[in-house]
């Protein structure tokens, strides 16, 4: 019986599908943690999380089950143990489960018990659940080994705890959402911790993948519901912690405790961080967007410039003969800012060209959004074309804000392959905007100082469209026009409800029929990193066609 261990906690990034690489990276950790008992590693580790149907295929769970074996096979040889997630069937049954490794075989297989079913999560479809979770005895100790989801609801600890684990050990694929991190000690950890009188130790991957993003943050809390040891956020880490066994059960000793990202760079750092892994996953060489003088461009400019490096973004202005030479200097400053390319295409003889295409159609018709719309889908057109040819991926700027009411434009500045400001709201952007011009985040890659022009961040948002165009003349102010969504979108409350905020009930009628009119574009939009709790896709699916209006 022994009464101390030495246990690696390793944060990682992984690949989905990628399980032969997924499996390598495993071993390099479990070589460099060579004086550790055990390495964990994160829910799902081994083939990615989430596979989403990926997971239904039976080619890959073979080969999961081939990898697995190899990595117990390395066991072997008197080093570590290895705990690892994956994907397992039994009994014709799918489930998601972690391996215990050690000895060079697979010693012990515990399954998820509680599969989420909500927001980001759709785990009832692809897996069943396992029993209640009875310990594993390793050298000595009762290790619990709730996954994930499990420690959200106390029934699954406290059976551990009742069925004699000595301490809790949980790896977990949990997405990062807008203080979700205080979510997790304080609501979640602690509570099972006091619940069990266990000490737990939280085990979170770190990475992109598609819409999701996950921040790591991983942390052991103790008995007492003291915080022993806490890991960064956004970076890899690999953290050696050591356990001791005293008169009142295991202990794990006080180790670094790292500060978290205040807000807003959190909110900056998932958007980096998304940005990134979908562009190196994927094989871009690097991004092109179009450069537009405003806010939102620019900001995005910023962000692909700290995600792959200023070397690997082309920013592209697209003037019309409306663009202001305000916009020509903003556009300019900012790139210069930045450190990245910068080309000017103008779309002036395009324009020209579909005027005279459609003159004798359009004959007898006033001048509308039509023809404004076609400048937009001209840029996009463009940009798609660098994309092609070059092969760096289009990225759009549209934000949260826009989107939800439909102000964006199908076929033009919603063409491409990936949206960091899909799931930020207007004045997210001018908060991460200020945030950035006097930070650099801590995974930047781009230039130290301000990046953002201050008259970018100053100057009244425009489209340019038409002449003397303003975003207000067509939407609230956006500080009211957020305030309204976020009661409709977030919240799902009533017209009523949010007219009995202070909002003027005419406005709020007309911000939900275009928010429910926008539905169709928001399917045709490219995926952005969830930010908070209802992002359009995976958080909130409604349907395009129905006639339902709360006011």
């Amino acid at each position: 019986m022994t009464d101390a261990l030495s246990i690696t906690l390793a944060q990682l990034n992984q690949t989905v599908g990628d399980i032969g690489g997924n499996a390598a990276r495993i071993l390099e950790v479990r070589k460099r943690a060579r004086e550790s008992d055990l390495v964990v590693f994160p829910e799902m580790q081994l083939i990615g999380y989430p596979a989403e149907d990926l997971i239904l295929k039976p080619s890959l769970i073979q080969r999961a089950q081939a990898e697995l074996d190899r990595l117990a096979q390395a066991t072997n040889d008197g080093g570590p143990a290895i705990l690892v997630g994956s994907v397992f069937v039994r009994d014709g049954a799918l489930h998601n489960g972690v391996a215990l490794l050690d000895g060079g075989i697979v010693t012990a297989v515990r399954f998820k018990h509680e599969l989420p079913n909500y927001g980001t999560f759709d785990e009832k479809r692809l897996f069943s659940p396992g029993p209640l979770p009875e310990p594993v005895l390793f050298r000595g100790a009762m290790l619990g080994l709730p996954v994930c989801e499990d420690i959200w609801h106390p029934d699954v600890c406290r059976h551990l705890a009742d069925m004699g684990a000595g301490l809790l050990i949980c790896v977990n694929g949990s997405p990062y959402e807008i203080e979700k991190d205080v979510l997790r000690i304080e609501g979640v950890a602690k509570r099972r911790a006091a619940d069990t009188g266990l000490p737990l130790a939280y085990l979170n991957r770190v990475g992109g993948q598609d819409e999701l993003v996950f921040d790591g943050g991983s942390f052991v809390v103790n008995g007492d519901g003291k915080l022993a040891v806490q890991m960064a956020d956004w970076e890899e880490r690999e953290v050696r912690t050591h356990w001791t066994r005293t008169a009142r059960g295991w202990n794990c000793d006080r180790g670094q405790i790292e500060k978290l990202a205040d807000h807003p760079e959190d909110i900056y750092c998932a958007m980096v961080l998304a940005l990134r892994d979908y562009v190196d996953k994927n094989g871009f060489p690097g991004v092109v967007l179009g450069m537009s003088g405003g806010i939102d461009s620019a900001i995005c400019a910023a962000i692909a410039a700290d995600a792959l490096g200023p070397e690997r973004v082309w920013a592209v202005m697209l003037p019309s003969r409306y663009t202001s030479q305000e916009s020509l200097d903003d556009a300019m400053a900012c790139a210069e800012a930045l450190g990245c390319r910068y080309s000017t295409i103008p779309i002036q003889p395009a324009v020209e060209g579909f005027d005279r295409m459609l003159e004798d159609d359009f004959a007898d018709t006033q001048v509308d959004i039509t023809e404004e719309n076609l400048q937009s889908r001209i840029r996009g057109v463009t940009l798609m074309a660098l994309s092609n040819k070059f092969g760096p991926m289009l990225m759009t700027t549209g934000n949260k804000s826009e989107m939800s009411v439909g102000y964006a434009t199908i076929y033009g500045d919603m063409a491409g392959g990936y949206n960091p400001l899909k799931d930020a709201y207007k004045m997210t952007v001018f908060a991460v905007s200020e945030w950035r011009n006097s930070h650099k985040p801590k995974i930047g890659l781009g230039p130290e100082g301000p990046v953002i022009p201050e008259n970018i961040i100053r100057k009244p948002p425009s489209a340019e469209l038409r002449p003397d165009q303003k975003d207000e003349d067509s939407l609230p102010p956006y500080p009211v026009l957020d305030a309204i969504l976020l009661g409709l979108v977030e919240h799902e409350k009533s017209v009523e409800q949010v007219v009995a905020e202070g909002h003027d009930r005419d406005t709020v009628v007309r911000i939900e029929r275009l928010l429910h009119l926008a539905e169709y574009k928001r399917r045709q939009a490219p995926p952005g990193v969830k930010l908070g709790a209802r992002n359009f896709g995976r958080d909130r699916r409604y349907p395009i066609t129905h006639k339902f209006r709360s006011g």
